[in-house]
């Protein structure tokens, strides 16, 4: 039988669900739907990425989610010997790269997106997030770039839901 997919989110899954389409007062189904599927090992994040949520402002919604409703074991930690191995063979790689930017390189080296990556590679993880791909970019390095490099499969939130199966019916009736 096939090993199910696990999912591993991109801060701006998390950040654009948020400030648009999954608010938290639109569709918390979303945010349980989350959850759930984590219970299921079915999703996760990184460490990395939770320090990035949580360098909003205190009284946000993401914040306080992060705090008060995510499971302890949501968020992986990514100081392994394997992962610290994977993140060293990707930043030699962007640093060595002639086609970016010192800027761009400089950035990536400060973002979790090189994490993700590194943690996929060991984990066999699928990196989900909303950027897409640019082979030709120069300004930035771009996480399913940096994906398509090291043969880690990407997906966007939409893919993620619809494999997962996950739908939102309406609870309540419609104000009129």
């Amino acid at each position: 039988m096939k090993k199910p997919v696990v999912y591993l989110l991109d801060s701006d899954v998390f950040i654009a669900a948020k400030n648009a389409y999954y608010a938290f007062d639109i569709c918390p189904g979303f945010w349980e739907s989350l959850v759930q599927a984590h219970q299921h090992d079915r999703v996760r994040s990184i460490d990395r990425i939770k320090a990035e949520l949580l360098a909003g402002q205190p009284k946000e919604d993401l914040v306080v989610w992060v705090k008060e409703t995510v499971p302890a074991g949501f968020f992986h930690g990514t100081q392994s010997t394997a992962v610290l191995d994977a993140f060293a063979e990707i930043a030699l790689w962007v640093q060595r790269s002639t086609q970016y930017l010192d800027r761009a390189k400089a950035k990536f080296a400060t973002e979790a997106d090189g994490w993700l990556v590194a943690y996929s590679m060991v984990h066999g993880t699928t990196v989900v997030t909303n950027e897409q791909p640019r082979p030709d970019s120069r300004n930035r390095v771009l996480l399913p770039d940096v994906c398509a490099q090291f043969e880690v499969p990407t997906k966007d939130p939409f893919a993620m839901l619809r494999s997962l199966v996950v739908r939102f019916d309406l609870s309540r009736k419609v104000a009129t």
